[in-house]
């Protein structure tokens, strides 16, 4: 897939584990692991907002497109 998810640096930065991130977001661990691997079809525009706010970052942050 062209766009990458980079949650896992991003949850390095703010030594941040997925658990953390799961219960702040309000997101399963099944679903952050889908999209921390890079297997997510979509994302919701709510929660990415969410997970923008937790993580204190942009959403080109976490996404970015790979040719």
């Amino acid at each position: 897939m062209a766009i990458q998810v980079n949650l896992d640096v991003m949850l390095a930065k703010r030594k941040m584990s997925v658990t953390e991130l799961s219960e702040a977001v309000g997101i399963t661990m099944a679903n952050l692991s889908i999209l921390k691997n890079g297997k997510a079809k979509a994302i919701r525009f709510s929660t990415l907002e969410k997970l923008c706010e937790v993580l204190e970052c942009q959403p080109g942050d976490l996404l970015e497109y790979e040719k």
